[in-house]
């Protein structure tokens, strides 16, 4: 079977997200599997190179998963021609300047949300891309989670019938870090340097409020910052400056032109007790379903129990029990790793692919617009955006 070689340009993979997601769960995995199948029987086989900082670092990464290739010069790697994908998980504020570089030297570009941390960036990064011809995307793993999948299942079926309303609930409590080590980095909590739950978030709800739900026309958004005060990777002290929650309401226009309201709770200040760390909650005139990361439970029109509005008595209903779990009906697989698949098809084969920078400008101008709504204490049109 012909195997075809993809030089790789790998920058920020020794983060959290680009390194669990990207570097071992997508790339070392699909090069375990072999490659990636093109239509025509042949297959893609990613040749990663590790760019970083930190050269002690990213040779330990590329060691630990049998990557042969690492280096700490970005200037090079984009010389290298036979390097043909650059794909950047590093900060947010350097990513349109790492694109725009890439771009500049012929390399189809591929990166995590964020796009940029402002509009204009976004959108002029995005132009950029589509003007080079190049093939370009933007992460929306969100689209692959099982869970959601599931639910898009009971849409395109029609089990939801006029669908009325989605309520999101996202976060966990993230640990301040003098009493208990903090799990996420600290610059998601200071505002200078790219933080924020809002910037953070709302590109992912943006994505799939459009592609599951309907296209968002309009947002309210109150943010917050609740934990002023945090202790950074060495146990110093600093004041958070980026908020840590936001509650947004947003209206939408439904796949079949009705509207649908969108409620979207976020937080890395908040205990949970739900399904999972997130779940989106629908509700139709058909039907409604709850899905979480992998799964989804379903209560159609004809199985609504009644419950009895009573103070005065205990809830002897489990409404837990009421609701038809949907079931697993196919193996799914890492949501990062089916993205770059997609990806790959896409350089490799011409494969259509949706998920490009305009579509990752969207979330910006989402985030732009929440922002817009808390300051001014007002609702904010979200109108088509034109690149």
């Amino acid at each position: 079977m012909p195997t075809q070689r993809l030089g790789l340009i790998m920058h920020g993979v020794t983060g959290r997200m680009g390194m669990n997601q990207h570097l071992i769960r997508s790339i070392v995995a699909i090069r375990q599997q072999g490659g990636v199948a093109l239509a025509n029987g042949d297959k893609v086989m990613p040749d990663p190179i590790l760019i970083g900082r930190n050269a002690e670092k990213i040779e330990a990464l590329a060691r630990a998963h049998g990557i042969a290739r690492w280096g700490t010069d970005l200037d090079q790697a984009l010389a290298n021609p036979q390097d043909t994908v650059f794909f950047d998980a590093g900060t947010t504020q350097m990513r349109p300047t790492l694109l725009a570089r890439a771009i500049h030297a012929g390399k189809h570009v591929y990166c995590e949300k964020p796009i940029a941390t402002n509009l204009n960036e976004a959108v002029e990064i995005a132009r950029l891309a589509q003007a080079s011809g190049l093939k370009h995307g933007a992460v929306q793993d969100k689209l692959f989670l099982p869970g959601l999948r599931k639910l898009d299942l009971l849409r395109r079926a029609g089990f939801f019938g006029r669908m009325l309303s989605v309520r999101l609930e996202f976060g966990y409590w993230v640990f301040e870090g003098d009493l208990q080590p903090i799990q996420r980095p600290s610059w998601n909590y200071r505002k200078e340097d790219g933080g924020g739950v809002i910037l953070d978030m709302m590109c992912h709800w943006r994505y799939v409020l459009d592609n599951l739900f309907g296209e968002v026309k309009a947002i309210s958004c109150t943010g917050a910052t609740h934990i002023p005060q945090r202790w950074d990777e060495s146990g110093a002290p600093y004041m958070a400056t980026a908020d840590d929650a936001a509650y947004a309401t947003a209206e939408l226009v439904g796949h079949n032109g009705e509207p649908v309201i969108a409620q979207m709770n976020m937080s890395w200040a908040t205990r949970v007790r739900r399904d999972d760390l997130v779940t989106f909650h629908v509700d139709g005139t058909h039907g409604s379903a709850v899905a979480g990361l992998t799964e989804c439970r379903a209560q159609s029109r004809v199985t609504t129990p009644r419950p009895v509005w009573n103070p005065d008595q205990k809830q002897t209903m489990s409404f837990f029990d009421q609701w038809q779990e949907v079931p697993d009906t196919q193996v799914w697989d890492n949501g990062f790793k089916i993205q770059w698949e997609h990806f790959i098809r896409h350089v490799a084969q011409d494969e259509p692919y949706r998920w490009t920078l305009p579509e990752g400008a969207k979330g910006v101008q989402l985030v732009e617009a929440a922002l817009q709504s808390w300051k001014e204490r007002r609702w904010v049109d979200v109108p088509a955006l034109a690149i």
